[in-house]
């Protein structure tokens, strides 16, 4: 799987687009775990990533996010972009393809805020990620309100990255949990128990 997304960002590099690994994969290598998927962000339009790759489905098209399949995996590719209004607490209304650091500072915590070109063995960190996972805390990129009206489920992830990886909240960042906690009513049972079972499967679910 390694392999094959380091084909994809190659063929996205040729075609003269910028192309690195982004999230959650980049937070692992850092902290010494195995990745489990290999989530891509480039600066080449949804249409661009259509006419690159063999086999694509335009799972989130219109926020610029396109499923590559390759060599029997899926792969998100997604296009830099910043969003804008969040009326039902998930998704955004709308966005607007951008570039890498804007791409990072619409994400939710630091330590998944963070880049890396496997072509040059380099992280891009607009966010300071690296320095908070130095200092293991869990930060919100920006005002951790705005992030959490944004998409109400950022309460529950910030407590299984605390707890899944020994870290702490950011002052910041536990005063908006406590303030805003209510708001978790709002989100589908589906999606809390989504993050509730990874936090079981975690290596800390005490």
């Amino acid at each position: 799987m390694k392999s094959t997304s380091l084909e994809i960002i190659e063929i996205l590099k040729k075609a003269g687009h910028e192309a690195y690994w982004a999230g959650g994969c980049v937070r692992d290598m850092v902290l010494g775990i195995k990745p489990k998927d290999f989530d891509i962000v480039t600066s080449a339009k949804p249409e661009q990533i259509e006419e690159l790759l063999e086999h694509t489905i335009p799972v989130g098209k219109k926020f610029g996010v396109i499923l590559a399949i390759k060599n029997g995996h899926a792969f998100e590719i997604a296009t830099f972009r910043s969003d804008s209004g969040y009326s039902d607490g998930r998704r955004p209304d709308a966005v607007e393809f951008t570039n890498a650091k804007e791409d990072a500072s619409r994400r939710d915590f630091t330590i998944n805020g963070m880049f890396y070109d496997p072509t040059k063995d380099e992280i891009i960190d607009y966010v300071g990620g690296q320095v908070d996972m130095r200092d293991k805390l869990v930060r919100f990129i920006g005002d951790p309100e705005t992030r959490i009206q944004e998409d109400h489920l950022r309460i529950l992830r910030a407590v299984r990255f605390k707890n899944a990886f020994g870290f702490q909240y950011h002052p910041a960042a536990y005063q908006a949990i406590k303030k805003h906690v209510k708001l978790i009513e709002n989100i589908s049972k589906e999606r809390i128990a989504d993050e509730l079972n990874k936090m079981i499967m975690s290596n800390r679910p005490g």
